[in-house]
């Protein structure tokens, strides 16, 4: 399985770009945390630091498996402002293996402005549908449609991110991690409840 890398621009939403690494790290999908600015150490939305493991700019981006993007603003702004990573992207996309994960403002300030999204079942945060250029919007938590795995806000990361597992490694794997995570009351339990 190839590296996946998750971005961090200053103004991240914290809880969905922590929850991802975390969960991918559980199901044992190699992901790496990357920052788009010239320090290692990128502050949240929220006042929260992280120190991402590479800089973008000593990175080498062979065929990754996913390319996820946490959103929050001006986080998600400060993603698509950078130019490199909307190359990145644009590679990603048109690749027939790649794969691209985004969250709460990001499927639309991001993906939505690149005309990424034309055609796919999309959903991002509440009020930023119109920036969402040709997609097929849906009132959901989280769509999956081809090589996007999209979510809508904060409250979704947890369920976004076994998503990432469950289409990486299927539902077994997204099942066990979930139950691991005492996300139900007993063990064993199937995740059709929760993803829908």
């Amino acid at each position: 399985m190839n590296e996946s890398f998750l971005f961090l621009a200053a103004g991240f939403e914290e809880i969905e770009a922590l929850t991802v690494v975390d969960v991918l790290r559980r199901a044992n999908i190699p992901v790496k945390t990357v920052s788009i600015t010239s320090s290692l150490r990128v502050a949240g939305a929220h006042g929260i630091t992280v120190t991402a493991d590479v800089l973008f700019d000593n990175t080498h981006f062979s065929a990754p498996e996913w390319l996820i993007l946490p959103g929050g603003m001006p986080g998600a702004t400060n993603l698509y402002e950078f130019a490199p990573l909307r190359g990145l992207l644009q590679r990603q996309a048109s690749s027939p293996e790649g794969r691209i994960a985004a969250i709460c403002a990001a499927p639309a300030v991001v993906l939505g402005q690149l005309g990424l999204l034309k055609g796919v079942k999309a959903t991002c945060y509440p009020g930023f549908e119109k920036m969402l250029e040709g997609a097929d919007v849906q009132a959901a938590r989280v769509t999956v449609d081809g090589k996007y795995v999209l979510a809508n806000g904060p409250s979704s990361a947890l369920q976004w991110a076994l998503t990432i597992v469950k289409e990486t490694k299927g539902t077994r794997v997204a099942t066990q991690i979930a139950n691991d995570m005492l996300l139900y009351p007993k063990s064993n339990a199937e995740l059709g409840n929760f993803f829908g």
